[in-house]
């Protein structure tokens, strides 16, 4: 029950033993992909998810992730989805399109197919920025992908 006594409230939780997950990685970045990859899986595990309902597809860079998140949202075989890669601010405006559009695609894949997909794609300042955070957020990701999965079940 809701704190609102009377009104039910919709239970989503953390369980994830029958959740099937997917993870897009970029390679652009390693040290922080891999980070952020590893404490993804891990906080996956940890949820229950088996390692043979996770499947991993790397592709080159941060703006080649929502395409491949669009095929695999209509693909039916996942449950969520989750997003990780690493876009680190250089000397240019580059930027701001990769992080905007990245963004923004990954944002108009989840409302377009239905599928919860947690993003994980770190935009910061440099390196240093990045890899204090790559267990945070990896493991963030995970636990929203497992929760808006249980959430979006729990609804339909």
């Amino acid at each position: 029950m809701s704190r609102y006594h009377d009104i039910p409230e919709i239970e989503s939780g953390l369980d994830g033993a029958e959740l099937r997950i997917g993870i897009v990685t970029a390679r652009f970045n390693p040290d922080v992909c891999e980070g952020l990859l590893a404490a993804c899986t891990d906080e996956l595990r940890r949820l229950g998810v088996p390692a043979a309902s996770m499947r991993i597809a790397s592709v080159p860079g941060a703006l080649e992730i929502p395409l491949v998140l669009q095929t695999m949202a209509r693909s039916g075989r996942f449950d969520a989805l989750v997003a990780l890669g690493a876009v680190i601010r250089g000397e240019t405006y580059h930027f701001e399109i990769v992080a905007n559009e990245m963004a923004a695609g990954i944002n108009r894949v989840g409302l377009d197919t239905g599928m919860p997909i947690a993003n994980g794609v770190l935009t910061t300042e440099d390196d240093d920025q990045a890899l204090a955070r790559v267990r945070e957020k990896g493991a963030d990701c995970a636990r929203a992908a497992v929760e808006m999965a249980n959430l979006l079940k729990a609804l339909r």
